[in-house]
């Protein structure tokens, strides 16, 4: 039996999708973070369970073919770039092999190749968003009284909410570090206090920064247990320093809860949303609206959907999990007809303003659940004027709701275009749209988050004519699927 600080030596197999590399010794699983598949290690047990540990690699007794030293001084604590340990070709093979394993092994699909991933030329600096968790560490102890607390900004480690100090990311656009930096000296001299988890007390929680590629403009939020903070023009004024710099808000979380953002945000000085371009199509966008977070890599994504979604013109197209439009309006310009559904309220505000911005007039947008926005659109379509040529899905990682692939197969477009950001989920749901009378026709995996263990995919399902029309018809179990 494995016991807690005792020192395995294993070889990664496989990676999860948390990042910790997999490996096995008699039949015990252990995930071993700081290894990458491949690596021969020397781990020691953190937790020990019956049937699997998690364990920290100490030594790397033989390194993975494409190991490398992480470029970034606290990739060994910090839970984000978990693939840092990997050169960049590493990583993309890695992630085609995932693409491929989940396509084949939960979705089934055999005999369909898989495109190469598309990468990225550089793959740094590439994050429109960041969001930095605020905390205090204990810094001296004064003249009289208790030790001081000092602020401290940076990211969570690995599976805790322990803070790694952190100076910049190596993954966010240059000129960030100079927003925190502004804020750092905020906390220092307005005595605004970081929220504490344990006890609920403080004020400001995470620091919120969003960037727009195509303009250079910089929103920030401070994430506050409370509606106000002190001295909020001491704030303003520094970040009024900062190039790029367009608006200060505040985001409403008083819940006792490790979920970051509230539900209302306070304007405080300038703009709180920043634009953005998608070739020439701009979008205002919200603290807590949904925009992808690679502007390079989104273009790319895009530019992939469209070419699948074979446009002519003529088409009437459904987008849902639509967001603040940015897929719809992308491809409105190609179709008759876009119809987007979305069930953030904000997000759907910023689609139809960001239509209205652009002159397009094609494109609707309604708010709530896809999977029941779209029966009663169709129920008062009575003349089939909506009915769609192409349904286009980005759902969030739980992938697509089984009420919505249902209601998708029974509008029978004539294409489904799948934008999905796990290869597990997706591989699921295309079992299940195949089943119902699609043919898998083309997957194309894009390194949207380079040095994590994410990777996007767009996929291409074309209406079998002659085939079944109707999963359910045909005596298939959705609840079989949803057990993945």
């Amino acid at each position: 039996m494995f016991q807690k600080n005792q020192l395995v030596e294993v070889t990664i197999e496989d990676i999860s999708d948390t990042g910790e590399g997999i490996g096995h010794v008699d039949g015990y699983t252990l995930f071993v973070g700081r290894a990458v598949p491949g690596d021969t290690v020397r781990a020691r047990i953190l937790k020990a369970k019956k049937t699997y540990a998690i364990a920290k690699a100490e030594d790397i007794l033989v390194p993975a073919a494409g190991r490398v030293t992480p470029a970034c001084p606290v990739a060994g604590s910090c839970g984000g770039c978990q693939l840092s340990y990997l050169s960049y070709e590493a990583q993309l093979k890695l992630k085609q092999k995932k693409v491929e394993d989940c396509i084949r092994r939960i979705g089934g699909f055999t005999d369909v190749s898989v495109l190469p991933i598309i990468g990225m030329d550089n793959p740094f600096g590439y994050r429109n968003k960041g969001q930095f968790p605020v905390g205090s560490i204990t810094a001296g102890k004064a003249e009289s009284g208790p030790s001081e607390r000092k602020p401290v900004l940076g990211f969570y480690a690995g599976h805790s909410h322990r803070i790694v100090p952190t100076e910049c990311c190596r993954m966010l656009w240059t000129g960030h570090e100079k927003v925190l930096a502004a804020v750092r000296e905020y906390l220092l001299e307005s005595g605004a206090r970081p929220y504490d988890e344990e006890t609920g007390r403080g004020l400001v929680r995470h620091v919120l920064m969003r960037y727009g590629a195509g303009t250079g403009e910089v929103s920030v939020c401070l994430v506050v247990n409370g509606r106000t903070v002190p001295k909020p023009e001491l704030l303003w004024k520094k970040l009024q320093a900062v190039p790029g710099v367009v608006g200060l808000c505040l985001n409403v979380n008083t819940d006792q809860t490790n979920v970051i953002l509230g539900r209302e945000t306070i304007p405080i000085f300038g703009s709180e949303k920043i634009r953005d371009y998608i070739g020439d199509v701009c979008f205002e966008i919200s603290p807590t609206s949904f925009y992808q977070v690679n502007p390079v890599q989104m273009k790319v994504l895009y530019d992939t959907a469209l070419s699948y979604a074979g446009l002519t013109g003529s088409e009437v197209v459904w987008d849902l999990y639509c967001g603040i439009g940015t897929i719809s309006l992308f491809l409105a310009k190609h179709a008759k007809r876009v119809i987007g559904v979305e069930i953030v309220p904000d997000a759907v505000r910023n689609a139809k303003d960001n239509a209205k911005r652009n002159g397009i007039d094609n494109a609707a947008f309604y708010e709530g659940a896809a999977e029941e926005v779209v029966p009663g659109l169709l129920n008062e379509d009575k003349e089939g004027l909506i009915r769609p040529d192409v349904v286009v899905v980005d759902p969030p990682r739980k992938g697509c709701e089984k009420s919505l692939l249902e209601t998708i197969l029974s509008m029978e477009p004539s294409r489904i275009v799948y934008v999905s950001c796990d290869p597990a989920t997706l591989a699921r749901d295309l079992r299940i749209l195949s089943d119902g009378g699609y043919r898998l026709e083309r997957v194309q995996p894009v390194d949207q988050f380079p040095g994590s263990v994410h990777v996007e995919t767009v996929v291409l399902l074309g209406k079998i004519t002659d085939g079944p029309k109707d999963y359910v018809k045909i005596g298939l179990d959705v609840e079989d699927y949803y057990k993945i």
